[in-house]
């Protein structure tokens, strides 16, 4: 019987787009038997990608007060919202996904007092009635692990598995049509913005980048939301194509997806990319871990000092002074990587700072 299933990831888009292999194994239904509809539960900041995930049918977009930065107030309102939103898509039972740093408990108990009967999720902490599954992370499975493996790994103790043929990458669809944007010819993708300033590499090292690739003969187009067109003209300068705040996600996903290599930072595009299938140089600030938040199953040149001292703060402003995990990459550095991944070969150093030794996945023991 087809049943609706809430898969909840309340975080950014890059959050929500890790999650496709999680979905899709959801949607398959038991071990492939029976296929169910799959309801996204997402913040404002990842509905967009959830409607590029296959296999959902719905997206219910509700502001958690524990995830939205600023927060809004935990009102009754608040709540009776994402109360009515499930009662209304008649949901039968829920899997609930986070990262390490997350509780799951907060919205187990708001879905329990909506009527779902069902409920899956990955918790450190006692759950007595809120989890009718429960992963205790650490114990159940390894903490470092790509995300997209620890959802995938929330929905199998769920019941759910990729169905046959299935190859677990990240995934994408609804994508637009770009070809007019960027024009005719291989091309270079530089993303210089982040949502978080402790992840950016500087816009004059951007820029010098840019300069570079295209003194190297490679053409370049500059992308970045409609609050970042005052960076990516500064980042373009006089002769990369500059793109800012002339794509929403199914644009810059078909942008991504045509590009040989896109240069970003650890954010949305990066994961954008990956599910589009494109290499990635990552200018990647260590205060997460790599081996959890890089791009998942593309070629990578991961660059940034991951050792530095803001390693593994969670920092969403640079705790340390002059930025030095990134500032001290070079353009020259980026120029490199470039060239590496446009020969189809990617360092032996960035596959070691993910955990990954050949282009494959690696999975832990559960």
């Amino acid at each position: 019987m087809r049943r609706t299933v809430l898969v909840a990831r309340l975080d950014s888009a890059g959050d929500v787009l890790l999650a496709g292999p999680a979905v899709r194994a959801i949607a398959a239904g038991d071990h492939g038997d029976s296929p169910n509809d799959v309801v996204m539960l997402c913040g404002p900041q990842g509905a967009s990608a959830a409607r590029l995930l296959p296999g959902v049918v719905d997206v219910v977009v509700w502001r958690a007060p524990w995830i939205i930065d600023p927060a809004p107030e935990p009102t009754p309102e608040l709540v009776q919202e994402l109360h009515d939103a499930v009662v209304a898509a008649d949901v039968d039972e829920a899997v609930i996904l986070t990262s390490f740093h997350q509780s799951p408990l907060p919205l187990a108990l708001l879905l329990r007092l909506a009527g779902v009967r069902r409920i899956a999720g990955a918790s450190v902490d006692y759950a007595g009635s809120l989890l009718d599954v429960r992963l205790k992370p650490g114990e159940d499975f390894p903490e470092d692990q790509p995300e997209a493996e620890r959802a995938l790994g929330i929905a199998e103790a769920a019941g759910y598995a990729l169905p046959p043929g299935d190859d677990g990458r990240l995934r994408v669809t609804h994508l637009a049509d770009a070809a007019e944007l960027v024009g005719r010819g291989p091309y270079v993708v530089v993303h210089p913005g982040a949502s978080v300033p402790a992840r950016a590499w500087p816009p004059l090292h951007h820029a010098a980048a840019v300069e570079l690739l295209t003194a190297a003969g490679f053409r370049v187009v500059v992308t970045g939301g409609p609050d970042e067109t005052e960076l990516t003209s500064t980042v373009a300068g006089p002769e990369a194509l500059d793109l800012g705040g002339r794509t929403d996600l199914p644009v810059l996903g078909a942008v991504l997806a045509g590009a040989t290599v896109v240069i970003t930072g650890n954010t949305g595009p990066a994961h954008l990319a990956a599910a589009v299938g494109t290499p990635v140089v990552c200018l990647f600030s260590p205060v997460v871990p790599a081996i959890r938040w890089a791009p998942y199953r593309v070629p990578v040149e991961l660059l940034g000092d991951q050792d530095a001292a803001c390693a593994l703060s969670r920092a969403r402003i640079c705790p340390v002074q002059g930025h030095p995990c990134l500032s001290n990459v070079s353009p020259e550095d980026v120029v490199d990587a470039v060239l590496r991944l446009s020969s189809g070969i990617s360092s032996l150093g960035s596959r070691r700072s993910i955990g990954r030794t050949d282009g494959r996945k690696t999975r832990g023991n559960r």
